[in-house]
């Protein structure tokens, strides 16, 4: 398993948890719904086979508490949440667990579902995982903005989506580094493994420009047309997405019209394209390249920094877990602005 290490400090004596904890994680008998005995005091691993896992958990102990949880490949599954001294809450969420884990074309990571804790002062009285009966996919087709990155600081916006999301309905991320919409289709690892996994009623987010360098607009478009096709004839719901902006200023403190907006190098305006294809296909789109020009020019050069990679990988294209959990955050906003998931199924603030 390849999940964020917890915070220095943030395991301490004012961690409350019961005797079980500094246990190695058991495994469950007699085909009771796993619990606390599966966990450790930072982490807690449960022997499932892959599928979708409603998992429900009892934060707090006798200090007051904070905790966070990701899963799997550093999905943010929950966000840090503050419980007073003595006192007990409850949340759930639901995750996708499959292999490989994070990467489409990566390492198979660990068998099963892992979690982790962090946040400042992690305490975690209880967790039960049970198999999902009816949960909704939010299916992600993307590049390396978008997918669950295996190493800090590094983090795609798909990656942090999940703790917006409620019980009910998961994120299944096969996003992959490197992928063009030529590629994407052309990697049975990619489209071919993906479309089957497809239910009716499922969103399908669609992504993919940042490696569409030299793809013709002809091309670009009928590969946007074959994926929209793809994602209807098995009953999902396809959702174009254009690409979030590289951080490449002008003088004037505006992006740049070519490199930052995804103009690429034969001169194809690829978010121009999505937003057309999306008109004559009528297909929901989320322009979140529009969204993050507006909110990377309102920061201005040096604010902006803390959005991408460029303090710590001189990196103006990948965002940083703060990056890709702002970038998450609009991601959700559109879909419930568009009615595309109901505002009960997301947190929000």
């Amino acid at each position: 398993m390849r999940c964020c290490t917890p915070a220095r400090g943030a395991v301490l004596a004012a961690v409350t948890l019961c005797a079980d904890l500094t246990a190695p994680p058991a495994q469950a008998h007699g085909g009771r719904p796993p619990g606390i005995a599966n966990c450790t005091a930072t982490a807690c691993h449960f022997a499932v086979p892959p599928g979708t896992y409603d998992v429900t958990v009892r934060l707090g102990g006798a200090a007051s508490s904070s905790t966070s949880i990701t899963g799997e490949t550093r999905r943010a599954l929950l966000p840090e949440t503050a419980v007073p001294a003595g006192e007990r809450l409850t949340r759930s969420f639901t995750v996708n667990v499959r292999t490989p884990e994070g990467e489409p074309t990566g390492p198979d990571g660990t068998p099963g579902l892992d979690l982790a804790l962090g946040g400042s002062a992690p305490a975690l009285a209880d967790v039960r995982v049970t198999p999902a009966r009816h949960a909704r996919q939010i299916i992600l087709i993307g590049d390396s903005t978008v997918c669950d990155q295996p190493a800090a600081p590094y983090s795609g916006w798909g990656q942090q989506l999940p703790q917006y999301l409620r019980k009910g309905l998961s994120v299944a991320n096969y996003a992959d580094s490197g992928e063009s919409t030529v590629t994407y289709l052309a990697n049975p690892l990619l489209w071919d493994t993906v479309q089957p996994l497809i239910r009716p009623g499922d969103l399908v987010l669609v992504q993919l420009a940042h490696n569409d360098k030299t793809t013709d607009e002809a091309t670009y478009r009928v590969n946007l047309e074959t994926l929209v096709t793809g994602i209807r004839d098995r009953g999902g719901e396809p959702v174009l997405v254009t690409p979030i902006v590289r951080r490449w200023f002008n003088a004037d403190g505006t992006l740049n019209n070519g490199t930052a907006l995804l103009v690429n190098g034969l001169g194809v305006d690829l978010p121009a394209v999505i937003r057309s294809v999306a008109v004559a296909e009528h297909v929901p789109l989320v322009d979140l390249t529009a969204q993050t020009k507006a909110l990377v020019e309102s920061l201005g050069p040096e604010r902006s920094r803390a959005i991408y990679l460029y303090d710590e990988k001189r990196d103006n294209t990948h965002t940083s877990v703060h990056g890709a959990t702002v970038y998450a955050g609009l991601v959700r906003d559109a879909l419930l602005a568009l009615r595309l998931v109901p505002e009960g199924a997301v947190r929000v603030g």
